[in-house]
């Protein structure tokens, strides 16, 4: 498939995907829904260990395109839900899905969607510049793509309320403080700290990581003994893994563990 609104790499078991709209705020349109589908369906194939999400220029991502709307039947109204169904839904899902780290890099603004976008993956580093707002509420709206989901759970009810209220602008280093996000660097030292982090976790045991992320967002369902239950399952299916046995050799002989995501 050849892109035209986003681009998209894999080396050295990184994959990049970087919205690249920047006219727009790399606002979403269908195509390009379409196309990051595309690219997620590739990540695996392509030997790609971790993922890294990021926007092209001055913003992350503006969330969607208000000129490229689904028309309801008849023409009285915009089918917001279906546009949601088709797009949005499956593109968190994916994102939370992947077997392996997902690293957002908040270069600018994050709105509304873009927002909720950036909060689906697992970490989060933004420039100092950058800024998060639930803006649904200035259009009739109400947060989609995951935010009345995960709000409340990285930050509670009071500030999830405030930002999905007011839609006030959250600065990235506010952000970091309230436990919304991993971290806020200084904008110069954006990429190269989602550099070093994403080559962390491509050398890192990606089984284990993977049963890491399923754990830990599955926690929410559970009960602390169902929980206990899944997490003696999964070191149970872990402890038979070839990442594990590299561990332990590594650690008894001193050196460097080489890991292979098996």
């Amino acid at each position: 498939m050849s892109y035209q609104s986003i681009l998209f790499s894999v080396a050295d078991g990184v994959a990049r995907l970087t919205l690249n709209r920047p006219d727009k705020l790399n606002s979403f349109t269908s195509a390009m829904h379409g196309e990051v589908r595309d690219a997620l369906g590739r990540v695996r194939a392509e030997g790609a260990r971790v993922l890294v999400l990021t926007g092209a220029g001055r913003g992350f991502c503006a969330g969607q395109d208000l000129s490229d709307r689904t028309v309801a039947p008849g023409g009285k109204g915009t089918d917001l839900g279906e546009s949601i169904e088709r797009n949005y839904t499956p593109l968190i899902i994916a994102l939370r899905a992947l077997p392996m780290p997902v690293i957002a890099a908040v270069n600018g603004v994050a709105a509304g969607a873009g927002a909720n976008l950036a909060l689906a993956c697992d970490l989060v580093v933004a420039a100092r510049s950058a800024s998060f707002v639930q803006a649904f509420c200035r259009l009739g709206l109400v947060p989609d793509s995951g935010g009345t989901w995960s709000l409340p759970r990285l930050v509670g009810n009071a500030r999830a309320l405030g930002l999905a209220l007011l839609g006030d602008k959250l600065p990235a280093q506010q952000a970091a403080e309230w436990g919304l996000i991993w971290r806020c660097v200084e904008d110069a030292d954006l990429g190269g700290t989602v550099d070093a982090l994403a080559a962390q976790c491509a050398a890192a045991p990606t089984l284990g990581l993977a049963k890491t992320k399923q754990a830990i967002y599955g926690a929410w369902d559970r009960t602390l003994a169902e929980q206990l239950d899944v997490e003696r399952d999964m070191q149970r299916e872990l402890g038979w893994s070839e990442d594990y046995a590299e561990g332990v050799a590594a650690f008894i002989e001193k050196r460097a563990p080489r890991f292979a995501g098996r």
